[in-house]
């Protein structure tokens, strides 16, 4: 390990050896695939393609998509590409809008996870000093037990703590002196809150980093959670389909999470077309794995809306770079017309003193209008304040939102507490139209 560099070998090879691997791999994913999953053999069928049709990376663009409806409709096992006792782990989705997504990982595949997660953590700054909190909840979510494995493969102590039960969180913090917390950012916040509201000096406190993932979030609540946390706050992405956590994460630079291109071939694709987009522009990425024995993903449409930068960075890590995921294009509401994501109003609100990070878009339909109402939670000191001062702090953030989104709002200011709190992802959207 050199310079925070986990894998130098993977993380820092020049991009035409890196273009061959990808290539191999890809190659050798594509015929297992075809040869053992019927979903994939009957999709390549259908366009005439088979996997020797493939001898470039440009060749990829040809091949057909993949979409959580497959892995619904060939639920359970139906998308697995080897017998199942070759299997040793199976995880699932919640399965909150049908069946869940049933994934699988061969013995190869918990080695291959355990050291993607490795690299992202010891980018953010983890070493075998560390210990580790993961305040994740353990079960079928990949989140917790990806990063429990990565964590040990480090050398690093876990504390497999769970979600919930912020105050006793806390108090481990304190006795075990936790160094860095795993979480997602909403509940970063969340642990914040409750420091305050026990008047518990954050400098008190161990910890130095932060790994938050599982939902997308701003650069003002990183701003925020740092600056309350006293931590290094970084980010970081996956999905069970494609691996669970390690499939990209931010080194100290934060300039973009690295995504390991040895293990995931990423595009990025206009939702609406479907036509691969050039490099740097913003669209939706789909990702296929090339290093999975289990569960290969090909050309999997994860709905997240991003764009990948090329340029090298700092670190030394010759890796492609993705944003921040500006939310979802399914997730994505649109307001007469305009596209609205939660964090291009959770950017404005974190910047608004007296304004807490909890809130949540309530979408209605009134006769033929769509009509968003924003529900914030204030400071005290703005909630019982003189009705006049409150009417200007109101019309204020109007304005800044409508500003940003070129879609007029209205805003509704709570008080503190009064939005359910979420110890696993924040539900930020409630859309009450009926379409």
């Amino acid at each position: 390990m050199q310079n925070n560099i986990w894998d130098p070998q993977h993380e820092c090879m020049p991009r035409e050896e890196l273009e061959q691997l990808q290539l191999e791999r890809l190659q050798a994913t594509l015929n297992r695939a075809y040869k053992n999953v019927a979903c994939y053999r009957s999709k390549f069928n259908e366009l005439g393609i088979v996997p020797e049709d493939v001898t470039s990376l440009s060749d990829l663009s040809k091949l057909p998509f993949t979409t959580k409806e497959d892995l619904r409709v060939n639920y359970p096992y139906g998308m697995f590409a080897v017998p199942l006792r070759e299997v040793v782990r199976i995880h699932s989705s919640s399965g909150t809008t049908g069946k869940p997504t049933v994934v699988g990982y061969t013995k190869n595949d918990l080695k291959t996870w355990s050291n993607l997660v490795a690299r992202f953590m010891t980018a953010a700054g983890v070493t075998h000093d560390d210990v580790v909190q993961i305040a994740f909840g353990y079960g079928m979510f990949t989140g917790a037990f990806g990063l429990h494995y990565g964590t040990e493969t480090i050398g690093a102590a876990v504390i497999p703590m769970s979600g919930g039960n912020t105050e006793k969180q806390i108090l481990i913090m304190q006795d075990y002196r936790t160094t860095a917390l795993v979480c997602t950012p909403s509940y970063a916040v969340t642990i914040a809150d409750r420091i305050d509201k026990l008047g518990i000096n954050p400098n008190s406190l161990a910890l130095k980093t932060g790994l938050f993932g599982g939902e997308p979030w701003s650069e003002s609540m990183r701003n925020e959670i740092e600056s309350r946390l006293m931590i290094s706050a970084t980010d970081n992405y996956g999905l069970s389909e494609i691996i669970g956590p390690g499939v990209a994460g931010e080194c100290q630079h934060k300039r973009g999470m690295h995504i390991s291109e040895d293990a995931f071939i990423p595009e990025i694709i206009d939702p609406e077309t479907c036509r691969v987009l050039p490099p740097g522009s913003t669209g939706e990425l789909v990702l296929t794995s090339i290093c999975k024995e289990a569960f290969p993903m090909i050309r999997y449409r994860t709905r997240d809306i991003t764009s990948l930068e090329y340029d090298t960075c700092e670190c030394g890590r010759t890796l492609v770079r993705m944003k921040k995921t500006m939310g979802r294009s399914d997730d994505m509401l649109i307001i007469k017309g305009v596209n609205v994501f939660p964090s291009q109003i959770e950017e404005v609100l974190v910047a608004i003193e007296g304004c807490k990070p909890h809130y949540q878009l309530i979408v209605e339909r009134k006769g033929a209008l769509d009509v968003l109402e924003v529900c914030i939670e204030v400071t005290e000191n703005i909630f019982f304040d003189e009705m006049k001062k409150q009417r200007a702090f109101l019309e204020m953030v109007e304005k800044r939102i409508d500003s940003v989104l070129g879609v007029g709002v209205t805003v509704k200011l709570v008080e503190p507490h009064s939005i359910p709190r979420h110890e696993g992802k924040a539900e930020r959207v409630i859309d009450k139209r009926i379409f």
